[in-house]
């Protein structure tokens, strides 16, 4: 089977499986193949209900029985029962907001699960159990628990890799010498076994080649970009505008020495002849985003065109009301282009970009699509740039003519590690905060005292100030038992703040309602915002004068002082509530070290020996960095090693050597991710 072949060329995959699919970012059978599983459970042999124990985890075959009528309990969970029997005990299994559950089984089926036996009221319950496919029980221990949504079970994602598997032969697209060197197995045999593992040894090897694999082809891109910026790099040259002084003169407040630094950097850069690729690290609130118009300023004012991408909409928005302030004295003009825009106003956007009315384009990844074209480009700045990764930033590149790039992040990253992700990019950091910016006062409190916050919450609303709560995850997990946005926006709303606007944010609503959402927020007609992570970065409300971090725990450090960052804006005293299941040393020492210090240099450096990287960066799970498996933290070792290669692989002559490298780079210029194959 090829593996770019739609999904409805696997046997069982019809078109309301494909379209489920296609919703959770899958379109063909590499996507499926590269889904891999989140955990792996050890247990072989099925038992009957009546031997399994409170909180075992167990393997069950059994026919369904009955299936009930959803009940919607009191805090607005849906529970959905299906009564099954292992052919000596009827049982009921229950789902926590999971109704579509009901659909996936039909009455006499027989089928074998995988759930946790909980007793309740005497009675032992199968809790959200997962089908596992019966044939792949005896051919191996280990059983392979995928991420899933809405329509997609554990049993349709085994059953369809399976077939795939059962037809497919991953061609290797490795030079021998390199596999040989490290003792990496073959790609077909990596690929099996990360999803069957027939022993814990196949799965770690499986593991280390894949994450060879795409630490090798992340690093082969980052030079690779580094070399075109590089060759024949006639960039243009940007005398320092006349206008510069005045511009400075009229902003809001007086750069601070850090600044104004790394300000001197960029323009030095401008002047040359060679193409800018800077990285700008800075704390937050550190000022990034004045250097970055500073930046744009002068390129629109030497007669080109200026892009900055953010990594929301919310963002973008804000990036467009303080771009226009700042510049207001000096006739720019200045547009936004995201995915809330009607086809009209994108249109239009489009047009005046390409014949050259528009001087600063602010905006989301619409930036990217192809028929996005400037009249004279000069400059791309990017906000955020862990969001985006190598292949975009390449992709921005080339909108224009050796354009300077600015890239711009909150996350600070050590130099070291620096090297090997952004190899391309020359760095500055800003290391000092504006005069006057407010200290965040930070306490940790356990999660079963949580009134304490929210009474807390409720003097600061007394006193005028408007409230943040973060939440990780949109709908309620009953099995993992984080708090989700909706389930708390109805508690509180009922409990605490029924006297006060409350509104839910979160990355799942349309665009348009989340800017109304935010603008209303600002404009302090809601008092109290519940929101998921999507107001982590640069979101400023200089009336939000508390932050209450829920599951805080869930978090790494870097992050929770991104969310941390979106109070202290104003010129009250602002706190920052961290909500944590204190159940460990670690748990507790990651709380301290948060309350302790707000320099997120130090914060970033502490996370790093406690987490990985994914978790610091706060969306492990997500692959938005384009790693699937690789942690850069935890995987550094590796991370060096295929930067080595890579090296190695792109002065090679050796005529496999150029082959596999085009290869590569052909698949990677088509994905996001850096595991591709035939």
């Amino acid at each position: 089977m090829d593996v770019s072949s739609e999904l409805s060329s696997i046997k069982g995959i019809g078109e309301k499986t494909k379209q489920n699919f296609n919703l959770f970012g899958i379109f063909n059978v590499m996507d499926l193949l590269l889904h891999f599983p989140r955990s792996y459970e050890n247990i072989s042999k099925p038992k009957q209900i009546s031997e399994a124990v409170d909180n075992e985890k167990i393997l069950i075959h059994v026919q369904v029985i009955d299936i009930c009528r959803d009940v919607r309990t009191q805090n607005n969970k849906v529970i959905t029962t299906i009564v099954f029997s292992d052919g000596e005990t009827e049982f009921k299994a229950k789902w926590f907001n999971q109704p579509y559950m009901k659909n996936k089984f039909e009455i006499d089926k027989e089928i074998t699960l995988l759930g946790m036996v909980k007793l309740y009221r005497n009675e032992k319950i199968l809790s959200n159990p997962v089908e596992v496919i019966k044939e792949s029980i005896s051919s191996k221990k280990i059983n392979s628990i995928y991420p899933l949504r809405s329509g997609i079970t554990n049993g349709i994602i085994s059953k369809s890799i399976n077939t795939i598997l059962e037809t497919t032969i991953i061609a290797e697209n490795l030079p021998k010498w390199l596999i040989d060197k490290y003792k990496l197995c073959s790609l077909n045999d990596a690929i099996k076994d990360i999803h069957n593992p027939t022993s814990s040894a196949g799965l770690i090897a499986a593991k280390r080649r894949l994450k060879f694999q795409e630490l090798f082809t992340y690093s082969l891109k980052v030079l690779m970009l580094k070399d075109y910026i590089n060759k024949d790099n006639n960039g243009i040259s940007f005398f320092i505008a006349k206008e510069m002084q005045e511009l400075k003169e009229n902003l809001p407040f007086l750069l601070t020495g850090a600044q104004s630094r790394v300000v001197r950097e960029i323009l030095l850069d401008q002047k040359k002849k060679v193409s800018m690729n800077r990285l700008v690290q800075g704390d937050v609130g550190s000022g990034k985003t004045m250097v970055a118009i500073i930046s744009m300023f002068n390129v629109v004012k030497n007669g080109y065109q200026a892009a900055l991408m953010a990594p929301t909409e919310i963002l973008a928005f804000q990036h467009l009301e303080e771009v226009t302030k700042v510049l207001k004295n000096f006739d720019l003009r200045i547009a936004i282009l995201s995915g809330s825009l009607t086809a009209k106003e994108k249109k239009l956007v489009k047009e005046r970009l390409k014949l050259g009315e528009i001087d600063i384009l602010i905006g989301t990844h619409a930036m990217l699509e192809d028929n996005v074209e400037f009249s004279n480009l000069g400059m791309v700045v990017t906000d955020e740039q862990h969001r985006f990764g190598v292949m975009q930033r390449s992709k921005l590149f080339n909108k224009g003519n050796n354009v300077d790039i600015l890239v711009m992040t909150a996350t600070p990253i050590p130099r070291t590690l620096a090297l090997y992700l952004y190899g391309d990019l020359e760095v500055s950091i800003i290391d000092e905060l504006p005069p006057g910016r407010q200290k965040i006062d930070t306490s940790y409190i356990n999660k079963n005292q949580k009134s304490k916050a929210y009474l807390f919450a409720l003097e600061e609303i007394r006193k005028g100030h408007q409230v943040y709560i973060v939440c990780p995850l949109v709908e309620e997990s009953e099995e993992l038992s984080i708090t989700s946005v909706e389930e708390n926006y109805k508690v509180l709303k009922e409990e605490y703040f029924k006297d006060y606007t409350v509104e839910i944010l979160h990355g799942k609503m349309p665009p348009k309602v989340k800017n109304d959402i935010m603008n209303r927020f600002k404009a302090e007609e809601i008092k109290v915002l519940i929101s998921t992570t999507v107001i982590e970065v640069g979101v400023n409300v200089p009336n939000a004068s508390l932050m209450i971090i829920e599951n805080a725990e869930r978090f790494g450090l870097a992050q929770l002082h991104q969310l941390r960052g979106r109070v202290g804006r104003g010129s009250s005293k602002s706190y920052c509530i961290l909500l944590a299941d204190i159940k460990s040393t670690v748990t507790k020492k990651r709380m301290e070290i948060m309350q302790k210090s707000n320099d997120g240099f130090y914060i970033s450096e502490e996370d790093l020996k406690i987490r990985g990287s994914g978790e610091i960066f706060g969306y492990r799970q997500s692959g938005e960095d384009g790693f699937i498996l690789s942690d850069i933290v935890q995987d550094v070792n590796i991370l060096k090693i295929a930067n080595q290669e890579a090296k190695a692989l792109l002065k090679s002559n050796l005529q496999e050597d150029i082959r596999v490298k085009d290869e590569i780079m052909n698949k990677i210029q088509r994905s996001s991710k850096y595991i591709c194959f035939n």
